[in-house]
């Protein structure tokens, strides 16, 4: 049992928001249901690397749940997603503002059939405002909202993250916030609600920080010169003597102290808040040290102490670092395409109900007679939907 279970979730969303978003729901214990186009499905299947033709992502980011193929564009079709809908807790779709609305299976359709729903929207600029039409990726919210013009070192270009901030942080994390506090809220009350989440709004919170401080002085940071991105030498990333590089984070005073002790620079301790010109001698100082040893030497002096120094690891260190792999979050899974695959585990550690893998990726329109059948629909008639391409033809459909 996951903290989750009992929850029905129909996702309409492709790609990476929304199915991480869902993902987090599934490796919990909820049912979620892709609701995918006949034949072609989510365009992440078809992503490299692939194993056997799965791709890779897919297999990570749609596990533990089941997949439906289904025409929305026909009668039928929307026929079969509103009796779903008359038995889901949570709808969540990714498309343009107002599609949902032209297929007659937007929010307000749908609460007519079943009123508690949870309905949620998750797309790039939201519902409302000039850009809601606009097409985009994480790297254009990134930019409007200001996150990328902090990114890069001091007097260079803006650098693109490694990581999707506004696609995971600022949607996939916004709008599982947001569907777990409404069902919190329907538990309460009874009553479902509509959920409008833009990924450019949640980027903004990202913000948080370096807003503050404009708030207050009006002044505009700039790349490499604020307390956290490079102002200060004891945040800094430094190259080893080896080509690898170190994070060190010693912001507090206790920290650096303990760092200037182990490298028997004592004279350095009351250097840690120096003026400009102090920092910019102190990162040369700094930089030409760290030069001197390799990456795990200085690991093997520093990484235990209280210094807040760690590595800079590459994929397959930070897999294999021991941390990591106490933590459980590398595990495996068996597909029946694709073999055994390499998965990431689960953030939220439960003592009562864990995450767990619970089914693998699946195969596109696999689960669709089977959910077709639940719903009442015969052999035959689920055939004939075949027939008219209001579903795909997964040879589940053949068999039943």
């Amino acid at each position: 049992m996951g903290a989750l279970t009992g929850i029905k979730v129909l996702d309409l969303t492709r790609l990476l928001p929304g199915p991480y978003c869902t993902l987090m729901l599934a490796d919990y214990g909820a049912e979620v249901i892709k609701i995918e186009e006949p034949g072609r499905g989510d365009y992440i299947r078809s992503r490299k690397p692939a194993v056997n033709g799965i791709g890779a992502r897919h297999l990570t980011v749609n596990r533990n749940k089941r997949s439906v193929e289904l025409n929305l564009k026909t009668e039928a079709g929307m026929a079969i997603f509103n009796k779903m809908a008359g038995e889901a807790d949570v709808i969540i779709e990714g498309f343009r503002p107002g599609v949902m609305d032209r297929l007659g299976i937007g929010y307000e359709e749908i609460a007519k059939i079943n009123p508690g729903i949870v309905y949620c929207s998750l797309t790039g600029y939201g519902q409302t405002g000039p850009y809601r039409l606009l097409p985009g990726h994480d790297i254009n919210y990134a930019g409007y909202t200001g996150i990328l013009s902090l990114n890069g070192e001091k007097d260079g270009k803006p650098v693109i993250p490694g990581v999707q901030i506004a696609d995971i942080g600022g949607g996939s994390l916004m709008a599982l916030s947001g569907i777990l506090m409404a069902l919190l809220h329907k538990e309460k009350t009874g009553k479902g609600q509509y959920i409008d989440i833009s990924m450019a709004d949640g980027a903004v919170t990202w913000l948080y920080a370096a807003a503050s401080d404009y708030f207050v002085t009006d002044d505009v940071p700039e790349r490499g010169k604020n307390r956290l991105d490079g102002q200060f030498a004891y945040y800094q990333l430094y190259e080893t003597k080896d080509g690898q590089y170190l994070s060190v984070g010693a912001s507090e005073k206790k920290f650096w102290d303990r760092f200037c002790e182990l490298v028997e620079r004592p004279d350095w301790k009351p250097l840690h808040e120096g003026d400009e010109h102090v920092q910019t001698q102190l990162i040369e100082d700094l930089t030409a040290l760290f030069l001197e040893r390799t990456k795990e030497q200085w690991m093997d002096l520093l990484s235990m102490e209280d210094t807040c120094i760690g590595p800079v690891n590459d994929m397959r260190e930070a897999f294999s670092d021991p941390h990591i792999q106490a933590r459980e979050m590398l595990t495996e899974q068996d597909h029946p395409i694709a073999g055994v695959t390499k998965q990431i585990g689960f953030p939220i550690k439960f003592s009562e109900t864990p995450g767990k893998l619970y089914a693998h990726a699946p195969i596109l329109g696999e689960h669709t007679a089977e959910y077709l059948t639940s719903l009442g629909y015969t052999e035959e008639e689920i055939r004939e939907l075949q027939r008219e391409n209001v579903i795909g033809s997964h040879p589940s459909i053949q068999q039943s």
